[in-house]
């Protein structure tokens, strides 16, 4: 007799009306302030987190504006309880799970008075049955968290305290989001809470446990290699089963008999469509659906896309050390990049529409890969199915940043279980290029000085070299696997040595001016970045300090990095002259005009850097896309989603074709680098300017053009072109139809001779069907023009920034989004170039 049955899922979230409450449990931890909090249950919202049922319930304030992340620091400290009451009726099933997707972190779950479980991972979902303990009618389930601070105080003191660098908790002693506690960019809001779904599902006989797609090539054929894992309540019930696979038009079946816990189902699909990265074709994807079946009736089912494709990671030794290149479909991709972190520090705020919103400003930018850093997340399956969709390759670290890590019990098996659990959720992702042992660690076990206090106990390498590599081997054998980044593929070498494998380039920002990226010509760079502050009207939206200053106590909260204001300052270097002040006051219009600006060039001038080195150069993955608050970081997109200048200087840089003057044995020399399908041919002109009102051209050459596809070309210039008479009045630039020109100045500057934007450039605004037309002529040299209109209105966004004009050239801003005083989008703070701050 068969007596399995369609699956009957009771969702206990929020928006399937279950009524949660959350209540302060721990004594002595809450204010005065907020003692109602101890005493009267708050709503709450399931799936959620409890800083977010605290602000909409108005019970505590916006843990980002001002100082209120300290003010509010006691909730990490806390202990809390959630509790609901649900109906349930028994039914004809035979066994109940309570599925929990997500809890945060440390929890105790209570049904109807009775300890289910206790659980440690946020990183991993739990099931447990609970057939004895439901009742028909009401049940009651509590689920109480333990302080997430105190917990990983807890935690390290037993299991022995170990080196991190990170933040000032032990992160590392707990499988918690490590950023949540804070870090060189993100507020200390380590919170607890029900953060995933969480429900009953009942069933009997057997279910689908996980579901393994692998999609891979043979020849022009597709093969999908389907594994399905079953969980069976009592096979002495049941009788055989059949599973069976759907794709592109071809079904695969197998039968399975009682009790077998997976089988495999190989289906083909002929001449099939591949998937590529966006930057290389269209990434095609496929409908797959899972069927498990008992006679003519459907018992539980699965449904996903997959795109056949092949992605090897190649390291291979040659005459420089240990090459880095990533070949999808047998043909080697260039990596442009960027560094993702939780796109908001309250995860569970972040919803479908925001992760498409993010990705897209990694397409529109010329990227191909975004990176998953380990201090974060196991995203959400609306971040990968998103990337499948707009063909963008995904590196996954797993989640291990900054920091050593015990091997010992009860640690060990948690990692396992979430590793196994991300693998397999996963690993059927057309965009996962790539899964990542750690984020320096590596590195860190090697130069930062923590031998000493490790005193011979374990750090974290039996997961990266012996752990990790065994579950990818085993689980998702496609997909390469990486112990850390960086890493150098070569014993004896460096973990960070840049003539092999990935690099992080951190001295430069840290300790150096950004002309230092030139000392690196790097196989790969997988993280590098400079600062700059948010946008004006998402940092004046949380800081308010009066006057307005770099170093004004709110404006410090939301700069996280050691000393990061003075390294914003020395960064200027040569570059740019540094703002003025008036009694000790920073003018702010310039320091934000100039760290933003300085920020864009920096990254800027590493990517033209990195890309001349093409092809010993393959990829550059820049720290970071987004932010997960208002705040001075890394971004490229700030947390209210406004482009930095930095976004717009990665769109010319991340340019299929990009051209760019850099120095060889300390002469300028042209270098194209084609990275698009098609052959470049055409004329360059290169010419020797001045930069005053007409830009004479005092010398030029044309320079013929034919750069074969994904390839480069190192040209010499004329002496003419590259020798000025005068250096402060005199740059280089190449031109030619379709890509950005490349410039080069003789001094920096601070020492060249600019003409007042006043007198370089005529402006003017009109109003058109997509917002405000700002129109730049130019009648001199007007160098990095750049337009912010949320100055005005935080709703405004323009379409372009950074563009430097010749005499003659002009260009115009689409402002749009608010309804704005058109005058006020002609000058300065609004309307900014180089020219403002240089120019006598």
């Amino acid at each position: 007799m068969n007596s399995s049955q369609k699956i009957r899922t009771s969702s206990l979230t929020t928006a399937a009306g279950a009524a949660w409450t959350v209540l302060a449990t721990s004594s002595g931890t809450v204010p005065d302030t907020w003692s109602s909090l101890a005493t009267t249950p708050t709503e709450a919202t399931v799936p959620g987190e409890v800083y977010c049922d605290l602000m909409a319930a108005n019970a505590i304030p916006d843990p980002f504006d001002g100082d209120n992340e300290s003010l509010l620091s006691w909730i990490g400290r806390t202990d809390w309880t959630y509790r609901t009451t649900f109906a349930f009726s028994r039914g004809n099933e035979q066994r109940h799970d309570l599925v929990a997707d997500g809890l945060d972190t440390v929890a105790t779950i209570r049904l109807n008075g009775t300890e289910v479980a206790r659980t440690a991972n946020q990183h991993r979902s739990y099931r447990f049955d609970v057939t004895d303990l439901l009742v028909d009618g009401d049940n009651e389930l509590v689920i109480d968290f333990e302080a997430p601070v105190t917990a990983a105080e807890r935690l390290s003191e037993e299991i022995g305290p170990r080196p991190q660098v990170g933040n000032q908790h032990p992160f590392n002693a707990i499988r918690k989001m490590a950023s949540n506690y804070g870090w060189d960019w993100g507020p200390d809001v380590a919170g607890v809470g029900i953060w995933k779904s969480i429900g009953i599902e009942s069933w009997s006989g057997v279910r689908i446990a996980a579901v393994r797609p692998l999609a891979s090539l043979d020849g022009t054929d597709g093969i999908l290699e389907t594994h399905v894992d079953l969980d069976w309540q009592d096979p002495a019930t049941s009788g055989p089963l059949s599973v069976t696979v759907e794709v592109g038009g071809n079904t695969a079946s197998a039968q399975v008999p009682a009790g077998q816990r997976s089988v495999v189902l190989t289906a083909k699909v002929e001449q099939v469509d591949q998937w590529w990265p966006s930057s290389h074709g269209t990434p095609h994807l496929y409908d797959v659906a899972v069927g498990l079946h008992s006679g003519g009736d459907d018992l539980d089912g699965w449904q996903g896309r997959v795109g056949f494709r092949t992605i090897e990671l190649r390291t291979e030794p040659d005459s420089t050390g240990v090459g880095f290149v990533f070949v999808v479909n047998g043909e080697p991709v260039y990596i442009k990049g960027a560094n993702w972190i939780p796109d908001d520090a309250f995860v569970t705020r972040i919803t479908a529409e925001k992760y498409t919103a993010g990705i897209r400003e990694a397409v529109e930018a010329g990227m191909n890969m975004l990176r998953i850093w380990g201090g974060g997340l196991y995203e959400s399956e609306d971040f990968y199915n998103t990337c499948d969709e707009l063909g963008v390759l995904v590196w996954q670290d797993f989640l291990f940043a900054c920091a050593t890590y015990s091997e010992d019990e009860p640690l060990r098996s948690e990692v396992e279980a979430e590793a196994r659990q991300a693998i397999t959720r996963l690993s059927r992702h057309a965009s996962l290029a790539l899964w990542n042992g750690c984020n320096e660690n590596i590195w860190g076990y090697v130069e930062w000085n923590w031998l000493a206090p490790l005193a011979g106990r374990s750090w974290g390498d039996g997961y990266y070299t012996e752990l990790l590599p065994a579950l990818v081997a085993e689980l998702d054998p496609r997909t390469s696997y990486s112990p850390g980044s960086p890493f150098s593929y070569a014993k004896y070498h460096h973990p960070n040595d840049p003539r092999s494998g990935t690099m992080h380039i951190w001295d430069v920002w840290n300790q150096k001016d950004y002309s230092h990226y030139r000392d690196y010509p790097a196989r790969f760079a997988s993280e590098f970045g400079f600062q700059g502050p948010a946008a004006w009207s998402t940092l004046t939206r949380v800081v308010h300090d009066q006057p307005l200053d770099p170093y004004g106590p709110q404006m410090l909260v939301h700069q996280k990095a050691a000393d990061g204001n003075a390294k914003l300052e020395r960064g200027l270097g040569d570059h740019l002259p540094k703002w003025s002040t008036v009694d000790g006051v920073a003018d702010m219009d310039d320091w934000h005009w100039l760290t933003q600006l300085n920020q864009a060039r920096a990254v800027a001038y590493g990517i033209e850097h990195l890309r001349s080195h093409f092809p010993l150069n393959q990829g550059a993955i820049i720290w970071q896309l987004n932010d997960n608050w208002p705040v001075v970081s890394w971004a490229a997109v700030d947390a209210d989603g406004i482009r930095k200048p930095l976004w717009h200087a990665l769109r010319r840089v991340y340019a299929e074709r990009l051209v760019t003057i850099q120095p060889r044995d300390g002469v300028p020399t042209l270098i194209a680098h084609n990275d698009s399908a098609d052959g470049w041919t055409g004329d360059l002109v290169v010419s020797r300017r001045g930069t005053g009102a007409g830009g004479q051209v005092l010398a030029s050459q044309v320079v013929p053009l034919d750069v074969a596809p994904r390839s480069a070309v190192t040209i010499a210039l004329d002496e003419a072109v590259i020798t000025p008479t005068e250096d402060s009045a005199e740059y280089v630039v190449a031109v030619a139809d379709g890509i950005a020109p490349a410039f080069w100045y003789f001094v920096e500057d601070t020492a060249l001779q600019l003409t007042p934007i006043g007198s370089a450039a005529d402006v003017s605004v009109s109003r058109g069907p997509d917002g405000f037309q700002v129109t730049v002529a130019a009648n001199a040299l007007v160098k990095d023009l750049a337009l912010f209109p949320d100055r005005l209105d935080a709703a405004a966004r323009v379409d372009s920034g950074l563009v430097t004009l010749l005499p003659g050239e002009s260009h115009t801003f689409t402002v749009s989004g608010a309804d704005l005083d058109a005058q006020a989008l002609v000058g300065k703070p609004v309307l900014r170039s180089v020219n403002d701050v240089v120019a006598g």
